[in-house]
């Protein structure tokens, strides 16, 4: 019996130490998150925050997590948060994850940007109960790893690529590009030149940036040479920007001057020249058929 009971309290506490060790494996685990230091931010626009996280035990389940974010100097303030009434008033409706917290994004969105959401703003995960979502004490503050808003209270202009010169009849291609931070409301692009050959192209070029381009081509006219093209670049909140260049259109000589009045004097000259020989012809038939009248009548004489 002692042995048996020695066997049981073994066992007993090699699963109390295996569940430690699994318990513990959560809030030991070395977690990290990758945010975005600083990002520009358009007023009345709108701006996405690259974040993501990591953590030595794999992923988990969006189910176990509970993500918030809130300004560096009071973790209490939160801009961001599941529980709608944890969120400060003047960010309430305006910001949201963009990201699954089951991929371990933590990407946030904020709608209808002010001059004052600077930040500095962390991100911050905590772990839940699946049964009941009741928090459990292991959280993970990165207030190592904020973001600031670089408020931008003017938009972007786009930048316009063209060749120099235009040629008349031939196809002509110019490309309008835009930087913004905003990928869920992109801008939108536009020319003042009527096309349906229009090409639109959304690319992200990392750290929070992107870039929306638009590239237009058409057929340039002689009626086209000086003309303005404007590319127009319309934010979401309604500013907008543009960029202007004028239009040089090269045109294709025309020889017609030229080709026209000599094809019209050779056309002139050869039916002269036809006609003459006609005329010569008809005078040298004329000649032999009065010579044989004379010749008749001098013979009917005799």
């Amino acid at each position: 019996i002692p042995s048996r009971n020695m066997d049981n309290q073994t066992k007993f506490m090699i699963t109390c130490m295996l569940f430690a060790a699994i318990c513990s494996s959560v809030s030991s685990d070395e977690w990290k998150a990758t945010v975005v230091k600083s990002i520009d931010a358009l007023v009345t626009s709108c701006v996405v925050v690259p974040c993501s996280f990591s953590h030595t035990g794999g992923n988990l389940p969006s189910s176990r997590l509970r993500a918030m974010w809130h300004e560096k100097d009071d973790k209490k303030r939160n801009i961001y948060h599941e529980d709608y009434t944890l969120i400060k008033d003047n960010f309430k409706d305006r910001t949201q994850l963009v990201g699954r917290l089951g991929q371990n994004n933590c990407t946030l969105e904020i709608t209808g940007v002010k001059d004052h959401d600077n930040g500095p703003f962390c991100f911050r995960v905590e772990l839940v109960r699946t049964e009941n979502n009741d928090p459990t004490k292991d959280k993970f503050p990165f207030v190592e790893d904020c973001v600031e808003l670089k408020m931008l209270t003017e938009p972007p202009k786009p930048t316009v690529i063209k060749p120099k010169t235009a040629t008349q009849g031939e196809p002509y291609t110019v490309i309008c590009s835009v930087i913004h931070t905003c990928p869920t409301h992109v801008p939108k692009l536009t020319w003042n030149h009527d096309s349906t050959n229009i090409i639109v192209h959304h690319k992200d070029i990392k750290h929070g940036n992107w870039e929306m381009q638009s590239i237009l081509t058409f057929i340039p006219e002689e009626k086209d040479d000086n003309r303005e093209i404007i590319c127009t670049a319309e934010f979401n909140g309604g500013l907008k920007s543009s960029e202007t260049f004028t239009l040089h259109v090269k045109r294709i000589e025309n020889y017609n001057h030229i080709i026209i009045p000599a094809v019209v004097g050779i056309g002139t000259a050869l039916l002269f020249g036809i006609f003459c020989i006609f005329m010569r012809i008809k005078l040298s038939v004329n000649k032999k058929e009065t010579f044989i009248l004379s010749s008749v009548s001098i013979l009917s004489c005799r």
